[in-house]
């Protein structure tokens, strides 16, 4: 069932039936359609297979990138209202968004790892692993913190985007555009052994190019790369709400913390306008008092 057409005959509910404005109408198109994208971005195609996590990892990811309060409850209740229609109309047999309330939940949102986080995130799977798919999980986390993949882009890996001589990684982001990223020594022994010891016992096809295989041979979907991290946290025991983006908005936050330009990290996440970036400075925040505190007359 394509997201998009159960998209397109609620906005023809909520004008023909609801008699809402245009403007009224509009302003949840622009809303579900940024909804509906984000979860086709992240392998989904059905929202009976939507659960509440989910949501809550779409809100996660518009609260690292900037978006105010006021904008993410709006945001929520038009997916609540979206999701209280597919259930009358018998698209999904349970409304998953009932209980989710606003001001509880934006204390389940989860923010940038630390450092020993991320540590413990990618030592779920360990690094000495004899089973293939447990070593392929913890190369593909390693490539993802190592590069600040989006769930899309480390999926849509192939053995030619990696460049070991040059120790960089070729990757295709949104809209197609490529941009060159620095992988780093650590992500690179992992995919140098995932490459000789790891995917000759995944690959059925000689003939496959996908970088990361499933167990049976074939290109590794955005899903499946999501129950990875998924899987990777509870192992971890972190608390925290993580995702996908989690690992490409701590890659950002790390790099910034320790003194990386803005503008490099522009360039290493495919951002097309540096303002979209600068969400990124909010996480700095303690390393820009303690330099005010040295270096400030009244410090």
């Amino acid at each position: 069932m394509l997201l998009k057409e159960k998209l397109v005959d609620f906005l023809g509910y909520l004008s023909l039936e609801r008699g809402l404005s245009r403007n009224t109408v509009s302003a949840y198109r622009s809303d579900l359609e940024d909804f509906t994208d984000w979860l086709e971005d992240n392998g989904f195609s059905d929202f009976g297979t939507v659960r509440r996590d989910v949501i809550l990892d779409y809100l996660g990811s518009l609260k690292d990138i900037g978006m105010e309060p006021s904008t993410l409850a709006r945001r929520l209740v038009a997916v609540k209202i979206f999701f209280r229609y597919l259930c009358q109309e018998k698209v999904i047999e349970k409304n998953i968004t009932e209980v989710m309330d606003s001001p509880k939940l934006w204390k389940l949102l989860p923010d940038f790892l630390s450092t020993a986080e991320v540590d413990s995130l990618l030592n779920a799977f360990p690094s000495r692993a004899k089973d293939p798919l447990l070593f392929r999980n913890r190369t593909i986390l390693e490539m993802m913190y190592a590069c600040g993949l989006r769930v899309s882009e480390t999926a849509g890996l192939s053995l030619s985007s990696i460049n070991f001589d040059d120790e960089v990684v070729r990757v295709k982001g949104k809209g197609n555009k490529e941009r060159i990223v620095p992988i780093g020594k650590t992500a690179l022994r992992f995919v140098n052994r995932y490459l000789d010891d790891t995917r000759p016992k995944l690959v059925k096809n000689p003939m496959e190019a996908a970088l990361f295989l499933s167990k049976s041979g074939r290109q590794l979907n955005r899903e499946w790369i999501w129950r990875i991290v998924k899987e990777a946290a509870k192992i971890a025991g972190i608390g925290k709400n993580i995702h996908p983006h989690t690992l490409r908005h701590s890659f950002a936050s790390h790099l910034l913390e320790n003194g990386a330009d803005l503008r490099v990290i522009q360039e290493m996440l495919g951002h097309a306008d540096i303002s979209t970036t600068q969400v990124y400075t909010h996480v700095d925040q303690r390393r820009l008092l303690k330099v005010h505190r040295q270096f400030h007359p009244r410090g």
